[in-house]
């Protein structure tokens, strides 16, 4: 069964979050990093993984991003702290390579 992902985003003042859902974390992390696309991400440098849950169905992971989108900036900088208290990039010394 393949999982799926929600995860935040920062950039390196920590001033923007951005909450996104994926089946591929590994993938979409790359993509944010290399400012494949022209988005949200890209205009406001988001590229510092700072959070993330796995899903085994995609539609849980769409509802809890969802949930945690509606929330405010301090829910989300407190779910940020809960597991990640200094904001450091979850994705520092991963591989990416893709065929």
């Amino acid at each position: 069964m393949k999982k799926s992902f929600v995860y935040l985003m920062t950039n390196k003042n920590k001033t923007v979050l951005y909450v996104g859902v994926t089946s591929d974390l590994l993938k979409r992390v790359y993509q944010h990093k290399t400012k494949t696309y022209k988005g949200f991400t890209y205009k406001y440098n988001c590229d510092k993984l700072i959070y993330f849950e796995e899903f085994d169905d995609i539609n849980q992971a769409i509802a809890r991003e969802k949930q945690i989108k509606s929330g405010n900036r301090k829910r989300k900088e407190g779910l940020i702290n809960s597991t990640n208290p200094e904001w450091n990039d979850l994705s520092d010394g991963w591989l990416f390579c893709f065929d």
